[in-house]
């Protein structure tokens, strides 16, 4: 139970980071919380919609995990996996707060799931 709650929250924050960074990327509330200057903003906003995209894909797979019950286990372990790495991946090449937004809760979950509570 707590596994899927911590799931679905990692959900909901990876919907909320496409809806960021693929519709208020040139908006203030976008630009504060990736730090951008209005410039900047405007010649990366098809770069972030990409990666806002590929946000949606993360929060749909553990989605798709949650609906499975038991048997999407190995859904849940992916995604989970895959959103722990990108967080490494981005803190280190982009925003070390990234690390602690994205892949401490995965980890988190990751830990959660696999004890199975």
């Amino acid at each position: 139970m707590v596994a899927s709650i911590l799931i679905a929250l990692i959900a909901a924050l990876h919907v909320y980071i496409l809806v960021l960074e693929m519709y208020l990327w040139n908006t203030p509330r976008g630009r504060r919380a990736f730090n951008l200057t209005p410039e900047f903003a405007e010649q990366t906003r098809t770069l972030a919609a990409n990666q806002g995209l590929y946000n949606g894909f993360l929060a749909a797979g553990l989605v798709v995990g949650l609906a499975l019950g038991a048997d999407g286990f190995v859904f849940k372990l992916f995604f989970l996996a895959c959103i722990a790495i990108a967080g490494i991946f981005g803190a280190v090449t982009s925003s070390r707060r990234i690390l602690f937004v994205q892949t401490v809760p995965a980890v988190v979950a990751l830990v959660a799931l696999w004890a199975g509570v």
